[in-house]
Parts: structure tokens; C-alpha cells; sequence
């Protein structure tokens, strides 16, 4: 298993953040992908990753963090980019739900750290909510259709909640969509949808400490609740069992990131 999606920077885990990893590591995680939401976040998931063998993180400023995204605060972001640990940039992209940064800012935020993964050749982790036809507007426009292998822009949709045309059209720019707790919820959107994505294009995450998956659902998530995640997914296959999905899953997150675990 791997849980290509955390916060553990986040403070909800300053009183037992190593027993929380200790604990996800123990239960069978290979990894853990901790994500950046602005450049003291960045910086902190680094500070993890160099405590960690196993954690490695990503940069970048979430839509809602966009405001901040000033001119000397993009030049810090591309020097903690070039770190060894760093997998990928992100989480970025556009939440026009809350729109707690205007979404013109949003907007160029966005575009311009695709230009920096783009330059770095790193992957990018993108947050859409109410806003996939800008989104994958401007995915297409920065060269996943019909440019050479790579040339591509590679990218994973986090937390998917898009319908499935949206699906379909992710996926042939050749992104991976990756499923969460929500996927357990009652009447979730994405139990259906889920059955008609390639499996190779699948990651899975916990997006911890929220969307906790059922039965635990109201509490803290953790890392290693990720594996509730493919439980569900297996639960509504026909013919995959736990133990080929997370085998698929692990090795679709160990190539998106370019790991080398040991």
C-alpha cells in the first residue's frame, strides 16, 4: 500500500505525528506521499521526508492559498522543488467552491507552477472542485493531447468527484485519478465511476486528516486507512480481489512518482 495523498504536517497530528507514521509503516504501507499546500507546508513535508526513508513529499500552493503565491515566494518554491524527496508539484489547481483566493488568481497560480513542473520535469498533483471544465481546459492547453510521449504533461486528479465524461477526458490526456475515503460514503458519486477506470490509471490516497473512510468515518483519518480505500474498491469489483488491486495500485504509485523504495 501506498497513500499518495497526506497532510501529516497538518497540526490536527502535533501530538503523536510519529506514532500516526510509526503505525502506517507497521500495518504495511511502502510509502507516503505528503503534500504541500504552500510554502511553509512544502517546506515542513520535506522536513518529513528527510526524517522519513519512506515519506517523500511534494510543493506547491493549494487554489485557496493562491493570494500567496507573490513573486518571491515562487522563487523559494522552485528551490524547495529541486530537493531529491520532492516527487512532484502540487497540490495545485482551482477550487471555485469556496474560492477563498479570486479565481483569476487561482487561475494563474495554477498555470504558472504547471510551467514550473513542466521545467523540472516533475509530475503535478491537482485539486479541482466546481471547476473541472476550467481545469481540464487548461490541462489540455499545456501539451497532454497530441504531443510526443515526453512532451506530456503528467498529472493526477486528486480526490476525483468529476462525472464521467470528465473522467474520460482526464484520462486521455493520460492522467491517473485517484479515489479516497468518500468512495465509501453512502451513495457516493464515484462507486460507479470507479468500476469503468482502467486500473492502471488508478491511484488511491486518504487526503488525512479529513474524509475519513467508513466505518471510521467522523474521526481522524490516518495513512493507514488507505487500505479501506482499496478494500472499497475490491468490494465493488467483480473481479479483482485486495491483494491484485494493491499490487496494481502500489506499482501505478511507485511509477506516477518515480519512487525508489528500499
Amino acid at each position: 500500500m501506498i497513500d499518495t495523498h497526506a497532510h501529516l504536517d497538518f497540526p490536527q497530528y502535533d501530538k503523536d505525528r510519529d506514532k500516526v507514521i510509526e503505525e502506517a509503516f507497521s500495518s504495511g504501507l511502502k510509502a507516503i506521499i505528503n503534500i504541500g499546500v504552500d510554502l511553509d507546508s512544502s517546506e515542513k513535508s520535506i522536513k518529513l521526508a528527510e526524517k522519513y526513508k519512506n515519506i517523500f513529499a511534494t510543493v506547491g500552493f493549494h487554489p485557496h492559498d493562491a493570494l500567496k503565491l507573490n513573486k518571491d515566494a515562487f522563487i523559494e518554491l522552485e528551490k524547495v522543488a529541486s530537493h531529491q524527496k520532492v516527487v512532484a508539484i502540487g497540490e495545485i489547481g482551482l477550487d471555485f467552491y469556496r474560492n477563498l483566493s479570486p479565481e483569476d488568481v487561482q487561475i494563474k497560480a495554477f498555470k504558472e507552477q504547471i510551467e514550473l513542473a513542466k521545467k523540472l520535469n516533475l509530475p503535478i498533483v491537482v485539486h479541482i472542485r466546481n471547476a473541472y471544465k476550467k481545469a481540464l481546459e487548461i490541462l489540455s492547453e499545456f501539451g497532454s493531447v497530441g504531443k510526443e510521449e515526453a512532451e506530456k504533461l503528467k498529472g493526477v486528479l486528486h480526490c476525483f468527484s468529476g462525472d464521467e465524461d470528465e473522467a474520460k477526458e482526464a484520462l486521455e490526456m493520460g492522467f491517473y485519478l485517484s479515489f479516497n475515503g468518500t468512495l465509501t460514503y453512502r451513495n457516493s458519486s464515484s462507486a460507479e465511476l470507479v468500476k469503468k477506470i482502467p486500473l492502471s490509471s488508478i491511484l488511491v490516497e486518504t487526503d488525512c486528516p479529513y474524509l475519513t473512510p467508513e466505518p471510521l468515518r467522523g474521526k481522524r483519518n490516518e495513512p493507514k486507512l488507505v487500505k479501506l480505500v482499496t478494500q472499497k474498491i475490491a468490494e465493488l469489483s467483480d473481479l479483482n480481489t485486495f491483494q491484485e488491486l494493491d499490487e496494481v495500485f502500489t506499482q501505478n504509485a511507485v511509477e506516477f512518482f518515480n519512487l525508489d523504495l528500499k
